[in-house]
């Protein structure tokens, strides 16, 4: 949730041609030195904010370069998120833009406009970011960007527990799209941004919010295909100093998949390949509940202070069906069973968070302090029952369940200050944190004529990681002239980690301090075209699951186990970006590059003549470069296109189990095209086909797929639509990954029931805007950008 800036702030102003650099008012100078102390010695148990959306990378009006500065600086207060100023989409094409479409590109960050999406009121946050260009989102939650699986989500600029580890494909899938304002990519990361789920580019889903004075409410009901069903309803009011806003959503949904692995593996004692094959089923819809609100008051004209909370049930319930295959030397079966799984269990995701803006004496000068706690919790239920052909060598139980529980909760505490001047803007900050995540695995056999149970004590299992992070960041905005302008900033984090294995008894510590630079620069014309340097070095720092070294029971032939010898992995990045247009169409050309070394990489060997075991490993590098290119504009009235194509080449350096290393490349296209057809005042149509090429992934080389996605909207009134929403209509989404090593060689296809059909309808009453209009305000209006007009707001980083 989002607490809302102060609506009595001053409106933008035009440029000041001021002569000496403002001073800190007193207040804002203790504030500042208080915050420095804590930031020293202050213990990681408080927690986090829920800051403005558009706070990364904060900008202010008067390092804006002289080329736009009528632009830059009288931006009015309710443009909306992902409009830009000088670039925008003609009035006309107001109610049929659609998700990335209205593009912003800022100092550091591309941001996309999602709110008008006409699929948006049936959809859900997974559904938002396969629309951003480059951005990938599997049917099992798991997301690229560029090709690269090493990416950080946040929530309004700050990590969050429900965001990280196996949890957030779930969490994807149950946020409703029409929740969210806008989608911001950070590919290099500024020094305000912490390292928390990896150290990749930034996904940050900026939340949507309502400052407008009065009430108003709007109320989704979809009905899909198997049953499917989701509704929602949110609301605000508004009055003088006070406003408060919330939601709730309801979702039953799911995803039905089959899929079958082909594997071969090296025999050193025969030096023959053995043969072995899976195949399998899975059913069952999930239901979602959630519920959001948050509260601010302006207590005074400088000062602000807010509340918000959020929580997000869901239940994970499903049925599936496996069976297995093993061949022996001669070509023959030796083990034939079949496997029934019933899994049952709820995933709880809350979060709570408090904030306080200060306005400080000086023109634009702020300080913010916010803290948030977030936690999520998962428990599954898992009930097997193998059945053996006759003559079949068996396993270790014809009966067993599982018991997981898992959790992470992530406090944190963060201040941000900013005092801009005629010279450049001043930005510095503090992080104060803790997250620990445990999980806790009961595996028991049952013997299947009593049904009496015994603790499998080589299966059970219980894991613990408390991690604490300490960091202070600052940076330097300042124009060099009338069209350049610079930035610099660098973070210094202290991580500390403490690793209980508690079935064992066996304690672990480590400790790092890391020094995390980023430098951006801005050339700006008179016509708005621009180009944009950037670098930034991250780290990415495991998480527990993969620090967790005991092994993990998965089926009769598949487990899985952590590395607690895991080390970060640092990664250097390097982005070219030039913005221009021609003949009416937005052109914007990326030229990136990146190495990662110590990569975590996924790694899959056998540990006896049966059983694989998946695990993680420090196990190379990579290297990747390529080219991305987005265009977008309105071809004839009422007809608008936008493409992007990714040309990218990867290199990854792989250790093998046997000490030798190898190399792999892989050279891949990925490419999406969105159309839009206002087909008359109250119909609009739109298709979108996403063509994702290959992956490296660890070992694994993830195939190419094609997904086509359609959406029909009618509306009745300005208020009142029906949406018509088909999720990959020719059923192409089929995931193909392969492995292909001296000792194992593995072919895994799955397919998911992807093809889905939503019929729902829309109602806003009050003082909502149609679609694409700016009756919404994310908090983006009333300040000025930075850079050429292009710098987000203060604070939102962490």
């Amino acid at each position: 949730m989002i607490v809302n800036a102060d609506p009595r702030a001053p409106q933008p102003k035009k440029i000041r041609t001021v002569n000496h650099l403002p001073k800190p008012s007193t207040t804002s100078r203790l504030l500042l030195a208080s915050c420095l102390c804590l930031a020293g010695g202050a213990h990681a148990q408080t927690a986090q904010k829920p800051p403005a959306p558009e706070k990364p990378q904060p900008a202010k009006p008067k390092p804006a370069p002289a080329a736009e500065p009528s632009k830059a600086a009288e931006t009015p207060a309710e443009t909306p998120v992902g409009t830009q100023t000088g670039t925008q989409a003609p009035a006309e094409m107001a109610s049929v833009v659609v998700a990335a479409e209205r593009q912003t590109t800022r100092i550091d960050r591309d941001v996309y406009d999602v709110k008008s999406d006409a699929s948006s009121s049936n959809g859900t946050a997974a559904d938002a970011l396969n629309s951003v260009p480059s951005v990938a989102v599997d049917p099992d939650g798991s997301v690229t960007l560029r090709g690269s699986q090493n990416v950080q989500i946040m929530v309004d600029g700050k990590p969050s527990a429900m965001m990280q580890g196996d949890n957030r494909g779930a969490a994807l899938m149950s946020i409703p799209a029409d929740d969210i304002e806008s989608i911001e990519v950070i590919n290099n990361p500024g020094a305000q941004f912490g390292n928390e789920g990896g150290s990749g580019p930034i996904l940050n889903l900026v939340m949507r919010r309502n400052r407008r004075a009065g009430g108003f409410a709007a109320i989704n009901a979809n009905a899909g295909t198997a049953g499917r069903y989701n509704t929602s309803v949110t609301g605000s009011y508004n009055t003088g100093p006070f406003g408060m806003q919330g939601g709730l959503n309801v979702r039953h949904d799911g995803r039905d998949s089959v899929g079958s692995t082909v594997r071969d593996r090296y025999d050193p004692f025969s030096g023959a390949m053995l043969h072995s094959t899976q195949t399998g089923s899975s059913t069952g819809l999930n239901d979602t509940v959630g519920v959001n609100g948050s509260v601010h008051y302006n207590a005074t004209a400088k000062d602000t202070v807010g509340a918000s909370f959020s929580y997000s049930g869901s239940s994970n319930d499903n049925q599936s069906l496996d069976h297995y295959l093993r061949y022996n030397q001669a070509r023959l079966v030796d083990t034939d069973y079949v496997r029934t799984s019933a899994r049952s269990g709820d995933r709880r995701n809350t979060g709570f968070g408090a904030r306080w803006d200060h306005k400080g004496g000086a023109d634009g000068e702020e300080f913010k302090m916010d803290l948030r706690v977030t936690d999520s919790d998962n428990t599954a239920f898992n009930r097997y029952a193998n059945m053996y052909a006759p003559g079949s060598l068996r396993g270790t139980s014809g009966q067993s369940r599982q018991n997981n529980e898992a959790d992470t909760r992530i406090i944190d505490y963060t201040g941000d200050y900013e005092l801009p001047s005629d010279k450049g803007i001043l930005r510095l900050g503090y992080k104060l944190s803790r997250t620990r995540s445990g999980n806790d695995i009961l595996d028991v056999n049952i013997d299947p004529a009593t049904q009496a149970e015994t603790v499998n004590t080589q299966r059970t299992n219980r894991f613990s990681v408390t991690e604490k992070n300490y960091a202070l960041y600052g940076s330097y905005e300042k124009p060099l002239d009338a069209y350049w302008g610079i930035q610099g900033g660098l973070r210094v984090e202290r991580t500390e980690l403490d690793i209980q294995q508690l079935t064992q008894n066996i304690d672990a510590a480590n400790s790092y301090t890391n020094l995390i630079p980023s430098a951006y620069a801005l050339r700006k014309w008179n016509d708005g075209t621009k180009l944009r340097f950037s670098y930034s070095h991250r780290i990415r720092r495991p998480n527990g699951n993969e620090l967790n070294p005991f092994i993990i029971y998965r089926d009769e032939f598949n487990v899985s186990s952590g590395n607690p010898r895991l080390k970060p992995t640092q990664r250097d990045s390097i982005e070219v970006a030039y913005d221009a247009k021609y003949a009416g169409v937005d052109t914007k050309i990326r030229g990136y590059f990146n190495k990662e070394t110590d990569a975590i990489l996924e790694r899959r060997y056998f540990i006896n003549d049966t059983v694989l075991l998946t695990t993680r490993d420090n196990a190379g590098g990579t290297h990747s470069g390529g080219v991305e290119l987005n265009l977008g504009g309105k071809l004839l009235p009422g007809l608008s296109l936008n493409g992007n194509m990714n040309l990218l080449r990867t290199q990854q350096r792989l250790l093998e189990l046997t000490g030798a290393e190898s190399r792999r490349m892989v050279n891949s296209l990925s490419a999406r095209i969105r159309v839009n057809y206002q087909l008359g005042a109250a119909d609009q149509l739109q298709a979108m086909i996403m063509a994702q090429g290959k992956t490296l992934m660890g070992q694994l080389e993830r195939q190419p797929t094609t997904t086509v996605n359609l959406t029909l909207r009618h509306a009745f009134t300005p208020q009142f639509a029906m949406v018509l929403n088909v999720t990959d209509a020719f059923a192409g989404n089929r995931n193909k990954s392969l492995i292909d090593s001296a000792t194992l060689k593995e072919t895994r296809i799955f397919s998911y029931d992807s093809r889905i059909v939503y019929l729902g309808l829309t109602y806003r009453f009050g003082g909502f805007a149609p679609a694409g209009g700016g009756g919404r305000n994310n908090g983006g209006g009333g300040r000025n950008g930075g850079l050429g007009g292009v710098g987000p707001r203060p604070g939102v980083g962490d």
